[in-house]
């Protein structure tokens, strides 16, 4: 049993890059048992066989460490993405990527009034919405935010992972049926007008880690003394900490710091380690309770479907925008570019500046689905 903090901090650590090697690799059940999930689940299952004792000493240390890196990951996922290169997809893209999003805020409030009406579902509808809307990262931001335990949150990177396998599958299955779908929708093919491999390429100028790591230190500590003082109004100090450190991000995007090489490696790491921290706090329960909830996950994404394809007929959108832009907000940049690449290699760049704008926008767009679902309860 681990019950010291350096022990526990080397058994974290070394578990973190683990999964990191893993994330690296081309085994084909990575694509459907995604290492950061594997991550969790096997750190889940060690601390449920009692791995770890959380003495009062362990637990400060946990508390200490997840609260000043949660802002400084925040900060530096949001680096890389320019609201100027956002910009460049063009207005049948940005309208196809904000009906996803708005689909699914709407498929989410559609399940929870005719499935649910439970407070206990919110504390894992709402991370899940952040994770669906934008990223793993906006996933534990919104969770932190709301006060969800451990527990809470593996559950919702179990739904997210199985459902958001299926829909991966489903939406390649789709492909061949491009032509079709855009003759019943009236559409234009985009492939031919549409060529953003070179201009989506972002390019890091080296400047050294010692730059990122005392920017994402100093916006963290930003971010908590603000959180601390916004609090008094309205709100958690965590879930202000989260805003700001979000809009500190977004607002360095345009500074030197975002050319920065290794800027998004550096977040993953502090992601990486922050999902292994939640993990030995988590206790693993395998019940009914699972499989309700991965069919409630599979309620909102055949909702956020129907509402896609109805959207597209009245927008005469495409197969392949409605499509990426979907998996944009619920896949992220791991697998938009994928299905993108999967319709015409040229057209990878827009995937990924579709799932950039879902980090920039989750965590703002979940906490407010949060605030409405509590509202009906």
């Amino acid at each position: 049993m681990i019950s010291d903090v350096y022990s526990y901090l080397l058994f974290i650590s070394l578990m973190s890059i683990l999964a990191l090697y893993l994330s690296k690799q081309k085994y084909r059940v990575l694509h459907y048992l995604p290492p950061i999930v594997l991550l969790y689940l096997c750190i889940m299952i060690l601390s449920s066989g009692g791995l770890f004792t959380f003495d009062e000493t362990l637990t400060e240390s946990y508390s200490t460490l997840k609260s000043n890196l949660l802002p400084a990951m925040l900060f530096l996922m949001l680096l890389p993405n320019k609201i100027s290169y956002l910009l460049r997809l063009g207005p049948k893209m940005l309208l196809s990527f904000m009906l996803a999003n708005i689909t699914l805020f709407i498929a989410f409030i559609t399940t929870f009034i005719l499935f649910s009406q439970q407070t206990a579902d919110i504390n894992i509808l709402s991370p899940l919405a952040g994770s669906w809307m934008g990223g793993t990262g906006n996933m534990i931001a919104v969770s932190s935010a709301i006060n969800g335990d451990e527990s809470e949150l593996g559950i919702t990177m179990l739904i997210d992972s199985i459902d958001y396998s299926l829909w991966v599958m489903f939406l390649l299955f789709l492909v061949p049926f491009a032509p079709a779908f855009n003759r019943y929708t009236r559409a234009k093919d985009p492939i031919e007008d549409i060529n953003l491999e070179k201009s989506c390429a972002i390019h890091f100028s080296y400047r050294g880690y010692a730059y990122l790591l005392l920017a994402a230190v100093t916006v963290s500590m930003i971010a908590q003394v603000s959180g601390i003082f916004l609090s008094h109004f309205f709100a958690s100090a965590t879930t202000w900490s989260v805003l700001v450190a979000t809009m500190l991000g977004v607002l360095f995007s345009f500074s030197p710091l975002s050319r920065i090489r290794g800027v998004q490696g550096s977040a993953n790491a502090m992601l990486y380690l922050l999902i292994a921290l939640i993990a030995s706090r988590a206790q693993l329960h395998f019940d009914s309770s699972l499989l309700y909830y991965i069919s409630l996950g599979l309620g909102i994404l055949s909702i956020h479907a129907l509402l896609m394809l109805i959207s597209a007929k009245l927008f005469r959108l495409d197969l392949f925008s409605i499509s990426v832009a979907s998996l944009a907000n619920i896949g992220g940049i791991a697998s938009a570019p994928i299905l993108s690449a999967a319709y015409a290699q040229s057209l990878v760049g827009v995937g990924v500046l579709m799932a950039s704008m879902g980090y920039v926008l989750g965590t703002f767009v979940a906490l407010i689905l949060d605030q409405v679902l509590r509202w009906m309860v």
